[in-house]
C-alpha cells in the first residue's frame, strides 16, 4: 500500500494544474514535465509508473478509474489513514476507530487470523514507514512481525545490508518524526523477503502522503513514482525465486483518497472528524484504486464499466486468494472480489 496517492494520478498521469509553483510548489517546471508530462493520458499514466501500465495492466487487474465507470472506494466516511487500514485489514469499518492516534486495534485482521493457522504462524511479516502500523495491527496481541517507523529490525539473523539499514534509521536526520522516507521500510522488507522467506508480506509506504500534505507536487509524483519501482522490484524478485514463481499474488492499494481541486489535493477526510483542520469536508477522498497481478488472476486489465468494489473486501480477497474463507471467520466483512480469483 501507498498512503493517500488519488486514482486522479494512477490512471490519468500528472496533473497539469499542479504542475506549477501556486498549486504544487514546483520550482523546475521544465524538468517535472519533462519527467512525466506527455500528451496523451495513456503516455502520461505510464511516464509516471510504468510497472502499473506495462505489466499490471496487461497481465492482471486495475480498479478504480471513476471517468470510466469503475469505482473503488472506502466505507468508514472518514477518508484517513487508520480507519483505511483498519477497514483494509479487518473487512470492515468500525465507528470506534475514529483517530490516528497510537491505539491498539480492538479487532483482529486478517493478518492476524491467519498467523493463528499452522500453515501460516510466524510467516507473515508487515513492514511500513508510518509507526502507527504496529497498534494497526496489534502486535501486542497479534503476535506479527510488524518493523515500522525507526525501530531496527533485529528479531532475525543479522546481514550486512540489514545492519546497515539499521544504521540509517538510527543516523538519518528525521525530516518526519512519525516515519523515515519509503526507501527505508521499502529495503528493510525486501532484505527480509530474501532471507526469510515469509508466506505472506506486507509493506506500507508514506511518502506521496507526506509530501501532498506538504503541498509538493514534484516530491508527490517522485513518490509515486518510486512506489510503482518498488512494486516491479517485489514482482521481479519473487518471480526469480522457486518459492513464490508462478504461485504469488500482488495486491497494490491506497488506504484513502485526496481531494480533487488545486487546493484540496493535499488534503483528505471530512472536517467533522479533523475538526482542528481549516478546510472543507472532501468526501471525494473515499475514493481509492486497487491492482491485482497474479496467476489467480485473469489478465483483464483496466476495469471498466462495472460494480463498485470496496476496501471492505481486501482481507477477504486475500485469504481467498491463499485459499481460506475469512468471510466465514467473520461474517461482517466484505466478500471477495470474484472477478480477481480464478474459480
Amino acid at each position: 500500500m501507498t498512503d493517500g496517492l488519488r486514482w486522479q494520478e494512477v490512471f490519468n498521469g500528472a496533473d497539469p494544474t499542479l504542475m506549477n509553483l501556486e498549486h504544487g510548489k514546483v520550482k523546475d517546471v521544465e524538468a517535472l514535465k519533462k519527467a512525466y508530462w506527455r500528451d496523451s493520458v495513456t503516455d502520461r499514466r505510464a511516464a509516471l509508473m510504468p510497472f502499473l501500465w506495462t505489466v499490471a495492466a496487461r497481465q492482471g487487474q486495475l480498479y478504480g478509474n471513476l471517468s470510466k465507470d469503475s469505482d473503488a472506494h472506502v466505507t468508514n466516511t472518514l477518508n484517513f489513514s487508520y480507519p483505511g487500514y483498519g477497514e483494509t485489514f479487518c473487512g470492515f469499518a468500525d465507528p470506534r476507530v475514529n483517530s490516528n492516534d497510537k491505539v491498539w486495534n480492538p479487532n483482529q485482521t486478517v493478518l492476524e487470523w491467519l498467523n493463528q493457522k499452522d500453515a501460516f504462524r510466524g510467516r507473515i511479516a508487515a513492514f511500513a514507514a508510518w509507526d502507527v502500523m504496529p497498534y494497526i495491527l496489534n502486535a501486542q496481541r497479534s503476535h506479527l512481525l510488524v518493523n515500522a517507523g525507526y525501530d531496527p529490525l533485529t528479531s532475525t539473523p543479522m546481514t550486512p545490508r540489514l545492519d546497515l539499514l539499521n544504521h540509517e534509521k538510527a543516523e538519518t536526520p528525521r525530516f518526519w518524526e512519525d516515519e523515515p522516507f519509503d526507501p527505508i521500510p521499502f529495503y528493510t522488507a525486501l532484505e527480509y523477503l530474501k532471507s526469510q522467506k515469509p508466506r505472506v508480506l506486507y509493506l506500507s509506504l508514506g511518502d506521496t502522503d507526506d509530501w501532498a500534505h506538504d503541498g509538493n507536487y514534484t516530491e508527490y509524483l517522485n513518490a509515486a513514482h518510486r512506489a510503482d519501482y518498488y512494486v516491479r522490484v517485489l514482482w521481479e524478485t519473487v518471480q526469480s525465486m522457486p518459492e513464490y514463481r508462478g504461485h504469488t499474488t500482488l495486491i497494490f492499494s491506497p488506504d484513502h483518497g485526496r481531494g480533487a481541486g488545486v487546493d484540496s489535493w493535499r488534503d483528505h477526510g471530512p472536517s467533522a472528524a479533523n475538526p482542528e483542520k481549516k478546510w472543507p469536508g472532501l468526501p471525494e477522498s473515499k475514493q481509492i484504486w486497487m491492482v491485482f497481478l497474479g496467476p489467480d488472476t485473469p489478465a483483464l486489465g483496466e476495469r471498466t464499466t462495472i460494480a463498485p468494489v470496496l476496501q471492505t473486501q481486501l482481507a477477504a480477497t486475500v485469504a481467498a486468494l491463499l485459499g481460506e474463507d475469512y468471510d466465514a471467520a467473520v461474517p461482517k466483512a466484505g466478500r471477495p472480489i470474484k472477478d480477481v480469483i480464478v474459480h
